[in-house]
């Protein structure tokens, strides 16, 4: 087992180039002293990331040969450490990029990634990545850089876990609170991979121009500042350190490398393995916006979570109470959600006769002989079935044929997907159905993970704009959970409530009870814009996706 430490830096940068450079090589130098042998610091370290037009971003990128890496290369090959810092680079082909820059332990360059997703005003100033990211294979472990937004949305994280990386560097500038409790350590859980992500702290424009860029963003001038909590998080989800929300830091851990090559869940499902990349062409197509109309302005959901109670009297009660959608975990007929000689308990016409005599749906799971197959259900019968696309341990022995292709239900509410028990564990099956213009996701599922309601659901809902509702029986980790989307969400734009800190993070209603009752928004799923210009669906960066529409390499093979 390959034991390596690690270390993410934060600090504050400002219009001192200088005095930024001296900040980063003090604080790699304090890295290093706790024996760090890989250090990541934070976003466009060379200049607080605001300019007054794109020649003056020009003008303050630096060079690969410049004073400014030359000096952090230096340090690398003094300390003998792999450093990843980034700045905005002015390239020989007239573009400037906010790139990610690799130095080796002998101060060479190893590698420079460019953003591939630029965040609202970002897109004035530089310019996006025009290749994908390379995984650097190193004698400590193989590598990925990404930056910031580019984390916000799966793919580029996800395209570097599938080319084999184990170790995934993050630099982040910003001041959303929801980075360090999402969208960084989903990155790791999801992808089975470390994470080491360093953010500023300190103002994000300079001081001079705060006062307006706050009231242009629509954000307070105390939370216009970087938002701290760099940390190291596990491939499972766990984050092993991080650092306070303010000041300068470094936060230090020792990393086993090789936990990153078994991408097995509790129950044997090999997450990589298990995708099927020959599904996800839509997901490297060119954008072509969303084209279906809005969907209602609420719709009352239920979320069926069953100990030992009768779930067709549970159906009842939560139609009773007003639900309009309804969602029962996975084969739900089932003792336990487990396929057995004895059979379901109640048969799918049950369900029906439940819901006789109100406007209510039903979503659940069945056996249908060889295949794990999703039902929507209403008081005429069968509305709609969806098998399950990916393979899951559980259901091995009888669940071997595969569906090939996601359904779209249209109700008077808006529109209606339905993600089928272990496909939720995969970001690509909600990509697909935010493409095919869902509003509403029906999730009957088996919460079997510490993480898969708080970081992996939940992210499913936030980087595609689709309120979700999952159901579960009651489990160690959770028992399922309604996650409305909110209509307060684009930067640069009036909100009905107060800025808080939070860019792309829905508030859950977690289950806690048989019955969970929650009002989602589907007309909420047509806004995508997380800031101005920056789309966290059509923004994604499809002509560099390739690797999503590939196999896994064969490191991916489980320990």
């Amino acid at each position: 087992m390959t034991v390596v430490r690690v270390a993410a830096v934060q600090f504050a940068a400002s219009e001192d180039v200088e005095q930024n450079l001296a900040t980063a090589l003090r604080l790699t130098e304090e890295a290093a002293s706790q024996g760090a042998q890989v250090v990541v610091l934070p976003e466009f370290g060379n200049h607080v990331s605001w300019y007054a037009d794109r020649a003056h971003a020009r003008r303050m990128a630096v060079t690969l040969d410049g004073p400014f890496v030359s000096a952090l290369a230096a340090k690398a090959a003094e300390r003998g450490i792999y450093l990843m810092a980034n700045c905005t680079l002015a390239r020989e082909d007239g573009r400037t990029t906010g790139s990610n820059i690799l130095i080796g332990p002998d101060g060479s360059i190893l590698a420079t990634t460019d953003k591939q997703v630029l965040m609202g005003s970002e897109r004035d100033h530089i310019d996006p990545a025009v290749e994908a990211s390379p995984v650097i294979e190193t004698p400590l472990g193989r590598m990925g850089l990404y930056s910031c937004m580019d984390g916000v949305i799966y793919e580029t994280p996800r395209m570097l876990a599938v080319d084999g990386a184990q170790i995934l560097l993050n630099s982040i500038n910003s001041f959303a609170l929801d980075e360090a409790t999402l969208h960084v350590p989903v990155r790791a859980v999801e992808n089975k991979v470390w994470v080491v992500a360093a953010n500023k702290v300190g103002p994000l424009v300079p001081e001079h121009s705060i006062e307006a860029v706050a009231q242009a963003v629509g954000v307070p001038v105390d939370l216009l500042h970087g938002a701290g909590e760099s940390q190291i998080v596990a491939p499972d989800g766990t984050v092993v350190a991080i650092a306070p929300r303010t000041g300068e830091a470094v936060v230090v851990a020792d990393i086993e490398v090789d936990a990153a090559d078994d991408k097995r869940r509790t129950d044997g499902t090999d997450v990589m393995a298990s995708r099927r990349p020959e599904l996800y062409g839509p997901i490297v197509e060119a954008p072509r916006g969303r084209t279906a109309p809005a969907g209602a302005a609420e719709l009352v959901t239920a979320v069926i979570s069953p100990a030992d109670d009768d779930v067709l009297g549970l159906l009842r009660d939560a139609v009773a109470a007003g639900a309009r959608l309804v969602v029962l975990p996975e084969l739900a007929a089932w003792v336990d959600g487990v396929v057995d000689p004895v059979g379901p308990r109640f048969t799918e016409e049950a369900v029906v006769e439940a819901l006789a005599g109100t406007d209510a749906i039903a979503v659940t799971s069945v056996r249908d002989d060889d295949q794990h197959v999703g039902l929507v259900l209403d008081a005429r019968g069968e509305v709609a079935r969806q098998p399950q696309l990916h393979t899951s341990a559980r259901h091995a022995d009888w669940a071997t044929r595969l569906g090939d292709d996601l359904v779209v239900v249209e109700r008077d509410f808006g529109r209606l997907a339905v993600v089928v028990g272990d496909d939720a564990l995969y970001p690509e099956t909600f990509r697909l159905a935010a493409l095919k213009d869902a509003d509403v996701v029906a999730v009957p599922f088996t919460v079997a993970g510490a993480h898969d309601i708080d970081l992996m659901l939940l992210e499913r809902a936030a980087e595609n704009r689709l309120n979700v509702a999952v159901a579960s029986r009651r489990t160690d980790h959770g028992a399922g959970a309604v996650i409305p989307l909110s209509g307060d969400f684009t930067l640069w734009s009036e909100w009905d409530g107060p800025f808080v800190g939070i860019i792309s993070r829905p508030e859950p209603l977690v289950a806690t009870e048989s019955v969970t009752l929650a009002t989602v928004r589907p007309e909420c799923a047509t806004n995508r814009f997380v800031s101005r210009g920056t789309d966290v669906v059509d923004g994604r960066p499809w002509a560099l996706a390739d690797s999503l529409v590939r196999a896994a390499t064969p490191q991916h093979a489980s320990a």
